[in-house]
Formats: C-alpha cells, structure tokens, sequence
C-alpha cells in the first residue's frame, strides 16, 4: 500500500537538511507541509501507479471524469520529498483541465508549477506525468 507519510531524504549530499530546503522554491516547500489532494478515490473511472525503476519512487494516481473533464484527482506516493510535491502540485494542474489538455502537460511544465527542482530529481516530475499518461490512457469499459 503507498503511504502519504513523507520520509527524509537519504544520503543526496553532506549539506545541512537546512541547505538542502534553501534550494527548493516556496512552492515545493509549501506542498511538502501541506500536500494537497492526498488519497485515492474508491469510485475512479481512470487511475494508475508507476514506479521508478532505479528508486523505487511510486506514485498512484486516480482521476473521477465528466464530459472529458477531470472532476476529481488524488495521488498516493512513497519516495522522496519531490515526489510527493510533484503527485501533489500535479493534483492542482489537473483539476477542472479537459483530458485533452492534460495529455499535453509535460514534465517542463510540472518543474515550472513546482518551481523547478535540482536536475537529480526530474526523475520526479517523469513519474508524475509517466502515471498520469497511464491512467488517462488506459482502455475505458463501455
């Protein structure tokens, strides 16, 4: 089961905690606080779960759809604090967007919305939109 607990990082570098939180903007810094949108919704008409193979990062992410608009979206992940504020900040993208529009969302997109991310954890913002192009993607029963 992913969990929504948020675990410190481990061994990224010999800087204080205190150094490495300087180097994340605002935004990140509130997500990690405070993530929005944390759950998984029991009635989902389109959801998914990745993992990255070289961390081990895992983010669920489940979307309620109306008329090709996403209504509802909650995440899940277990990984590093990036992770959490990418399925977290990816949430708030989502919600209300056409369907359309959200398969055009790149992950340059997700790193300006977070407010950019040091380049060893892009791998984040690749497994937000890896996992949103899965559910959105995956066949619908009619």
């Amino acid at each position: 089961m992913l969990s929504s607990t948020l675990s410190p990082e481990v061994n990224v570098s010999s800087a204080s905690p205190t150094l490495l939180l300087m180097t994340y903007s605002a935004t990140f810094k509130d997500h990690l606080a405070h993530p929005r949108n944390v759950g998984e919704l029991s009635s989902a008409d389109a959801s998914a779960e990745e993992t990255n193979p070289m961390c081990g990062d895992r983010l669920r992410i489940s979307l309620a759809l109306r008329n090709e608009r996403i209504e509802e979206v909650k995440f899940l992940a277990y990984g590093c604090p990036p992770t959490i504020v990418c399925g977290s900040v990816l949430t708030e993208l989502l919600h209300g967007q056409d369907v359309s529009k959200a398969l055009r969302l790149t992950k340059a997109d997700l790193l300006a919305a977070v407010g950019g991310l040091p380049s060893r954890k892009h791998h984040a913002a690749t497994l937000a939109i890896e996992t949103l192009h899965a559910a959105l993607n995956q066949p619908t029963s009619a």
